[in-house]
């Protein structure tokens, strides 16, 4: 891949390369559905900033540029959300996604004490059931997306300091 991809914590700076990334790679997510009222592409910078400054958001660059991002909270009952865990278009494939959530759920465990993790992801996104699956989620329920679009969401759960599993889902 040539230049080393790092991760970090995100700062406000980083707040524009962000909703611009989220709203590149929600792109083809919103087409599978043929709905574009999806969060992640409704989303406003105040939205994302705020996020930046309540939560736990982690980018990952190459060089100055940010080519992936996730984003983490955790819940009064201690459970973890993940969410709009994107990489570039350009730059999938490489485990970059998985490198991601491994490290926003080691963050969130260390930091905020999460005892469970909780993700949202569309029915039809292949793609993204697979990952979630291989890193030891599994589904818990479904239900139309909240933000009125025509989505309907599977919810997937995890206890957190569970072994992700090696196997290929």
């Amino acid at each position: 891949m040539g230049m080393s991809v790092t991760i970090s914590a995100a700062t406000e700076q980083d707040a524009e390369q962000i909703l611009k990334l989220q709203y590149l790679c929600y792109q083809s997510e919103a087409e599978l559905y043929g709905d574009y009222r999806i969060e992640p592409l409704t989303q406003t910078l105040e939205q994302v900033r705020a996020e930046l400054s309540e939560g736990c958001v982690l980018v990952a660059r190459l060089g100055e540029e940010i080519i992936g991002s996730v984003r983490g909270s955790v819940d009064a009952d201690s459970t973890a959300r993940i969410s709009k865990l994107c990489v570039h278009p350009r730059m999938r494939r490489h485990g970059l996604g998985g490198r991601l959530l491994a490290r926003i759920e080691e963050r969130l465990l260390a930091e905020r004490a999460a005892k469970r993790y909780r993700l949202f992801t569309g029915k039809r996104s292949e793609g993204n059931l697979r990952l979630y699956r291989r890193y030891g989620y599994a589904a818990v329920g479904s239900a139309p997306d909240v933000d009125g679009s025509s989505v309907t969401l599977v919810t997937m759960e995890k206890e957190a300091g569970a072994q992700a599993y090696t196997t290929s889902a």
